[in-house]
């Protein structure tokens, strides 16, 4: 039975007689909402909520798409069919969207509130072909007549929204702050506005009769894709990327497409076709370049994660490293001090005279354990240094002594090299001053050995200055110089000279990174100067006449009389 003399429509869905906002208010909101919702799904295969939020984008069309025939057709029998199937889809549709809600806030659910929910659907089904679903068709208005079943299916729709809005809320009031709290806000609210649209519109139309109202409700759901949308941009919802311009673009040309619906001259048909070729182009290479950027950004994060993993473990060995040379250290050190010892005891005489051969012999072992020991004293300090258990014992000292004790410790190995080392005193004596006088000594012998190690002849001199503010220990030698470009990196843990290896030299490159942080832990400050390659080099040792405790970093008022 027809309830109208005009032609049927076309593929059950275009017709004269739709009302002019139909398809602008369907055909849009079904576009972008499956659009998205696959778009979603297909970069989430394996979620849950991406898959649930597809099934509410495909239910949600396929009601518009049964609405639009619903309106259009004429034939009584496709109109219940429609109107029949579509009080099917409804309830599912919420039911989808709290599943969907549930998921996405990550909120626990059993299995036993699961099977109550379904169950309420149950009578839905059962009673769908009934008369309780649709009475009959009233040809004289062109519509459908409800059963009792729409009250039904209004009840279940009432409490499944209430079901999602306790979600909502309940999570709202948890997060109090932050990120978080206002993801949930967005979120939620782009929810109740689609519920609220969609519901409102449905439940008007069905009390007034004037169903033209349920078009406006259709536009709750393109703004909660919308939503979806700027959450996937602002807080990479659902680990979609790559998002924000490919969905602004596509709203774009779909509501440069639906003006097509309303135009009637071929001049605006061709204006609106020009538009929409100008913005799929603009839009195709405006979305390509923002995703060689996104990528781009991408791997530089990937680079960034790597290089901070690198660092952590590269800090893991060196903390390992400085653990086993602490070790190996203090075993070394025992065995080293015996030989010093016992040496010391064969070249005095206490065991008995000995041959001149075998003293020289014996006088040359001394100074190589003597420069063993300043290693393994420097390997300590390294260990003590970087795990920040450098401890100093301080006394009342003077500057002189100690550089005397380091020349004695040294002579004999500068006499073997056929060098001259010169200590030249100060013409007054120095004041006294309060510090650790055995690491200070350690850095004098540490520094006059490394410029005799790197002399090839002449010799070295050690010397004086003084002011109102310091006191500086100056060892100049005439040895292989440095190139400008090495000073800044020469007192850096394991740096040496590149020209060192032809001199045959031992070392390691910690004696100075050693002798810079004692005396900078004691207030002073180390540097070299040189004029270049084969020009000789001048190392200083400052230290100020107003001390700090190197223990407790507080500057005192003077040094010691």
């Amino acid at each position: 039975m027809f309830c109208q003399d005009v032609a049927a429509p076309f593929l059950f869905l275009f017709s004269d007689i739709a009302p002019q906002l139909l398809y602008y208010s369907h055909f849009p909101g079904i576009i972008v909402t499956l659009v998205i919702g696959f778009y979603v799904f297909l970069k989430n295969t394996s979620s849950v909520s991406a898959f649930l939020i597809f099934i509410v984008a495909v239910l949600f069309s396929l009601w518009s798409i049964l609405d639009v025939i619903t309106w259009v057709n004429i034939d009584s029998r496709i109109i219940m069919f429609s109107w029949g199937l579509m009080n099917l889809v409804e309830p599912l549709i919420y039911l989808t969207l709290l599943y969907f809600v549930s998921h996405y806030l990550k909120e626990k659910t059993n299995y036993r509130f699961k099977f109550i929910v379904a169950i309420l659907f149950f009578p839905i089904l059962f009673l769908l072909s009934t008369t309780y679903n649709l009475k009959y068709f009233d040809l004289s208005v062109c519509e459908s007549i409800q059963g009792e079943l729409m009250k039904y299916n209004y009840s279940l729709e009432l409490l499944l929204s209430a079901l999602i809005i306790y979600f909502l809320a309940k999570n709202l009031i948890f997060l109090r702050e932050g990120v978080a709290r206002k993801h949930i806000v967005i979120f939620s609210l782009g929810v109740i506005f689609f519920i609220i649209s969609f519901s409102w519109a449905n439940i008007v139309g069905n009390i007034t009769t004037n169903w033209e109202i349920t078009q406006y409700g259709l536009f709750g759901a393109p703004v909660f894709m919308g939503v979806l949308a700027y959450l996937i941009v602002r807080y990479r919802a659902f680990n979609v990327k790559v998002f924000g311009v490919q969905a602004l673009m596509l709203s774009l040309v779909i509501l440069i497409a639906s003006e097509y619906f309303f135009v009637e001259s071929s001049t605006s048909i061709i204006l609106v076709g020009v538009t929409l070729i100008m913005a799929l182009g603009f839009g195709y290479v405006l979305i390509k370049s923002v995703k060689r950027d996104i990528e781009q950004k991408e791997e530089l994060e990937i680079l960034s994660g790597e290089l901070v993993e690198a660092n952590i473990q590269l800090k893991k060995l060196d903390k390992a490293k400085s653990e086993f040379i602490s070790i190996a250290s203090h075993q070394l050190r025992t065995p080293l001090t015996a030989i010093k010892g016992y040496t010391s005891l064969i070249i005095e005489g206490s065991y008995g005279k000995i041959e001149k051969t075998v003293k020289e012999a014996l006088q040359k072992t001394y100074s190589a354990n003597e420069r063993l020991i300043l290693l393994v004293e420097d390997l300590l300090n390294v260990s003590r240094i970087e795990s920040g258990k450098m401890k100093y014992e301080l006394a009342d000292v003077r500057l002189e002594d100690l550089t005397r004790q380091s020349y004695d410790s040294l002579i004999l190995n500068a006499k073997d090299l056929g060098l001259n080392l010169k200590i030249n005193p100060p013409k007054n004596p120095l004041p006294f001053f309060h510090i650790d006088g055995g690491k200070v000594r350690e850095v004098i012998s540490n520094f006059i050995d490394n410029a005799v190690k790197y002399t090839e002849k002449g010799g070295v001199d050690v010397s004086f200055q003084q002011d109102t503010e310091a006191v500086r220990i100056v060892i100049s030698d005439t040895g292989i110089g440095i190139p400008k470009e090495e000073l800044p990196y020469l007192f850096k843990k394991f740096s040496r000279g590149k020209d060192t290896s032809r001199l045959n030299a031992t070392g390691t490159g910690l004696g100075l990174f050693v002798g810079k942080n004692i005396i900078e832990a004691h207030g002073g400050k180390v540097w070299v100067e040189s004029k270049g390659v084969g020009k000789g080099s001048q190392f200083y040792i400052q230290l100020p006449l107003k001390w700090i405790d190197p223990n407790v970093g507080l500057s005192e008022t003077g040094m010691s009389e």
